[in-house]
């Protein structure tokens, strides 16, 4: 049985060279699920093809915000997010990603409003997906560590899990994901650093142990700090440390212990290099992992 699945994002026309490359994963872009142009057989065939080639398909919600202050506005949100989750389930995606967005509120609305969306999902997609939530990248976002485990109680632990973009979750504990010092958070994230998120999404999931991935770096737009997505080696945080923790978890925490786990990681990263860097993620990964096999 192989480690772990690994690809990266593409649509339908792109699913040839993601499967001629090996990867045994393929993820719905966020912007594929908004385009009025795919209709519903272009998911059918989505699914048709993905489900001969690859061992996993996810879709990714489009980014919009879960909760605002105007309702009208918010439940035009929740209509895209639940007709995009309508597009995936026709295109057999396993897990259905969701990025919840701003906070409105800045109390425990926020949370509540969250919820109930995402119950809405749960019952759109039936038993065919998960849904999963993404850890933010600041606290200024919804979807922190405890407010997932709070979400899986409010909603349904057996269809909710976490999804943990890696940066995402770097910037959030070493907090440039607020202050942009992404050479002083860089510093901060070694093997240690890492095992201790890896431990944080193993608590979260009974399923998949679903993983995201890119370097980045960061700019300031008003008071608000932004990631820009980079080619493999251009930004941060350095791979070397993480890859050596990822070989480590996957071998020694999740297969020896025989955890009935399955693991996906997924490269986010530019579209221009996005296959030589999901081929160059996977072999770093591997070229660890080897160590213990």
């Amino acid at each position: 049985m192989i480690l772990f699945d690994w690809g990266t994002y593409n649509g339908l026309g792109r699913l040839y060279a993601a499967a001629s490359l090996g990867m045994k994963l393929t993820e719905i872009p966020p912007r594929d699920l908004v385009r009025r142009k795919y209709d519903e057989d272009y998911w059918r065939k989505y699914g048709e093809y993905a489900s001969r080639a690859f061992t996993t398909i996810t879709a990714h919600a489009p980014y919009y915000n879960a909760v605002s202050l105007d309702r009208e506005s918010m439940e035009k949100s929740w209509r895209g997010f639940i007709e995009a989750a309508r597009k995936a389930k026709l295109a057999r995606a396993m897990i259905y990603n969701v990025h919840l967005g701003w906070r409105a509120f800045l109390d425990q609305r926020d949370l509540e409003f969250s919820a109930e969306l995402l119950k809405k999902l749960v019952a759109e997609v039936g038993d065919s997906m998960l849904i999963s939530v993404e850890v933010p990248y600041t606290r200024r976002m919804i979807g922190t560590w405890e407010e997932v485990k709070a979400l899986r109680e409010m909603v349904d632990p057996e269809k909710v899990i976490v999804s943990v973009q890696l940066e995402n979750a770097w910037l959030y504990e070493t907090g440039a994901g607020d202050t942009g010092r992404l050479e002083e958070a860089n510093a901060e994230a070694d093997e240690g650093f890492w095992e201790r998120i890896l431990e944080k999404t193993l608590s979260l999931t009974h399923t998949y142990i679903s993983l995201r991935f890119s370097q980045v770096i960061g700019f300031a737009l008003g008071r608000r700090i932004l990631k820009k997505r980079v080619p493999l080696g251009k930004g941060y945080p350095d791979l070397d440390p993480l890859a050596r923790a990822l070989a480590r978890f996957i071998v020694k925490r999740v297969r020896e212990k025989g955890l009935p786990l399955s693991m996906h990681i997924i490269y986010t990263g530019p579209p221009e290099t996005k296959y030589k860097d999901t081929v160059m993620l996977y072999a770093k990964i591997m070229m660890e992992a080897v160590r213990y096999l």
